[in-house]
Formats: structure tokens, sequence, C-alpha cells
């Protein structure tokens, strides 16, 4: 290059620098993981793994100072305090309910905005919350890994065992602070509670129709989306609604 000034001519040479980028493929490829030796599930961190692996061995290294209930996590420990305190940091920008967790909150937000980002691929079926999906699985493999130290009567869901159990004590912890009736499980509390106030706050987001329970909410979407979730395993004829295959199931048994 040649530049003319005052009269002269001045050359430029240009000179280059060779600059070596590392190869980003190949920093991922030799990315360390960290294996789980039960399951063979990897990770990228050595503190995540130790985590999971609390799954396989049930450690629950932190105790809550006030009512001695541990977790494997600290994070559920800080959350779990908050039951205590009753500090709910976390608020919905729609309705204004307020939540202790900001994963409640997520979850929570999916009933205004009707997202389902979870779907079966057996049946298609969507679930705002990854663990229903994992729990409607079990209608299709049968699978009830939950067990009754009592009766020995399985069930493919936690939650719904531990409402079982209460058959056998008779427990009905949860109480009315309108008309002090009293109920065994929490959600049949919340859900009574609406009788009270008139609540109904699970919308449909096609027609417009409230309900007071998010079962019924669900339940009544099928008349918009035609599905029928419900199987039965006998004839493999399918409903929309789980009460209706369960009076179904009677015809074959008689």
């Amino acid at each position: 290059m040649e530049d003319e000034g005052c009269g002269k001519k001045i050359k430029y040479e240009k000179q280059f620098k060779r600059i070596d980028f590392p190869d980003d493929k190949k920093k991922a490829k030799e990315k360390t993981f960290y294996q789980c030796d039960t399951c063979g599930k990897s990770f990228t961190r050595r503190g995540n793994l130790t985590t999971h692996e609390r799954s396989h061995t049930g450690e629950k290294p932190f105790p809550c100072d006030v009512c001695g209930k541990a977790f494997s996590q600290k994070g559920n420990l800080t959350a779990h305090k908050r039951t205590h305190t009753g500090k709910k940091p976390y608020r919905c920008d729609t309705c204004g309910k307020s939540f202790s967790q900001n994963t409640v909150l997520t979850k929570h937000k999916r009933i205004h905005t009707g997202e389902k980002p979870y779907h079966c691929d057996i049946c298609g079926q969507s679930f705002s919350i990854d663990h229903n999906l994992t729990n409607h699985k079990r209608i299709h493999t049968g699978e009830k890994p939950y067990l009754c130290n009592i009766c020995g009567k399985s069930f493919s869901q936690s939650s719904v065992l531990t409402k079982h159990k209460l058959i056998h004590t008779g427990e009905k912890p949860y109480h009315c602070n309108i008309c002090g009736k009293s109920f065994s499980h929490k959600g049949n509390l919340v859900t009574h509670k609406y009788t009270h106030t008139g609540e109904k706050p699970y919308r449909c987001n096609i027609c417009g129709k409230s309900f007071s329970i998010n079962f019924n909410l669900s339940t009544h979407k099928h008349i918009h989306t035609g599905e029928k979730p419900y199987y039965c395993d006998i004839c493999g004829k399918s409903f929309s609604h789980k009460g209706t295959l369960t009076k179904h199931t009677l015809i074959h048994k008689q």
C-alpha cells in the first residue's frame, strides 16, 4: 500500500500476526463428566453428582432446626423454613398470589397461561408440571412403585400413598378456619374453602368457563380437544373422564 504525503511516496507493508483460537468443539468434547455409579447418569459438576447420589442413598444432611425435617439439598431446606416463618417472597404479577418458592410460582403461572410444556410420547397428552407427566406415564406402564407397609396396596404416586395411609390412621390434620370441618388431605381443605368464598381460580382459556378444582378444568378441556386419555386395559376402549372408565370396568366384572 502506498500513500502520497507531502509529495513523497510512503510505502507501508502489512504485517499479519497469527492468533490461534481454541477449538470450542474440541474443548467441549474434552470436558470432564462425573458419572453416577448406581444409574449411570452423568453430570458436568461434581457437586451435582453428589446431590444426585442422595436420591439413591436417601441421605438428607440438611435438617430443619425448627421441626427436625431433613432435606437432601440446602436450597430445599431454605424453602421449607418459609413454612414456619410464613415468608412468601415470590408474587404472581397476574393474580397477586404469593409463594415461598420461585419454582412453585413458575408452575402456578401456567394456570394463567395454559402452558403445558411436558408431553407424553405415548398418547400425546400434555402437562404443565414435569412430575405430573411422570405420574401419568404410569397409566400406560401400570407401574406402582409406592407400597403401603400396612396393607400392602401399591400406588403409582407417592402423594396417593400418603393420602391412602390416612385411611388406616383416621387422621384429619387439615381444619377449615371458617366452619371447623376437618380433612385428611390439604387439597380437599383448599377446595372446600371455595364453597365459602365462591372462588373459581381455574379458568378455561378456550371458552372462559371457570372451576374451583383444577382437575375439573382438565376434564372439561377434553370437551374441546376430544381427548380420551383413560384406557380400559381389558377391551382397549378409551374415555375422556376417569370416572366413566371406572364405571365401564364394572361391565367386565359382571
